[in-house]
Order: C-alpha cells, then structure tokens, then sequence
C-alpha cells in the first residue's frame, strides 16, 4: 500500500500520477528490473547525515554516493551514511527501504543528482516493496525543491 502522506500530498496538488505494482524487489535497481523501467528514471533514496543533519538523498537506481565526494560537493565536513534503525521512526507510514523523495514531507532537507533531475519523469518507491509512483520531472521538482548536486 503506497504511503498515505504520499497519496494524499500528491492529490492535494492536483499532481497526476501513475501507479505501478511490481513482484515484492527490495534494491532500486531490482525494482527497476521487476517493473521494466530504466535506471536512470528510477530514484533511490538514500538518508545520511551532513555535518550532523540528516538529509535525503535521490539518485538514479545505478549510481552510488561517495560520502567523501559528497561532503566535498556540498561544503560539508562531513557525510555519513545512517544505519535505517535510526530513521525508520521518521517515516512510520513507509516500510524500511521504500522510501518516496519526499523529505519535505518528513522535514528533511532533499539533495537530488543532477544526473536524476534532467529526466522527464521520476519514478520511485511509494512507501511499499510493491508500488511504485511515476509523475514528472517537473512537477517533483516544484514540489519538493530539493538542492540539485552533481554526485
């Protein structure tokens, strides 16, 4: 079942959207394969800390962050990768793992690649090992206004 605050938010905004369901895969980039979407369009989220505070991640399904690379990128002294059992509690309506890039919707600051923000769509988990939602580019981008970064 997708996230509830998810659904809702995208409703409230008029922003369509699709829904597609998919055989349980737990990595982006075997969600991906599961619902035969490109990797490039299929956003990951990862959560971490910058100098203390924890952020949102987005990137395409492939890629991989560089702490050291990121910190850098963002003036930061330091990025850390955070273990889930210490944000699971912020995101009580999402299994662990399936998280939508909507940390403005759980008061977390949203860094996404450049790479991601250049498609025309995004597609991402939507709180559940089984759905996922498409929208556009565009229309994410209004909505969350995350800090688009080379990673």
């Amino acid at each position: 079942m997708p996230a509830k605050r998810l659904q809702q938010y995208l409703d409230q905004q008029g922003v369509k959207y699709r829904v597609i369901s998919h055989s349980p895969a737990f990595t982006a980039q075997e969600v991906a394969e599961a619902a035969h979407i490109p990797g490039k369009v299929m956003a990951k989220v990862v959560i971490m800390t910058l100098d203390g505070q924890m952020t949102m991640v987005v990137l395409p399904a492939p890629k991989i962050i560089h702490p050291d690379r990121l910190a850098r990128s963002l003036s930061a002294q330091e990025a850390t990768f955070i273990h889930e059992s210490n944000f699971r509690e912020k995101f009580p309506d999402c299994e662990v793992g399936a998280l939508p890039p909507f940390g403005n919707l759980y008061e977390m600051p949203v860094y996404i690649d450049s790479e991601l923000a250049q498609q025309e769509e995004i597609v991402f988990s939507a709180g559940s090992y089984r759905e996922l939602f498409s929208l556009t580019m565009k229309d994410y981008l209004r909505l969350v206004e995350p800090k688009e970064i080379a990673l």
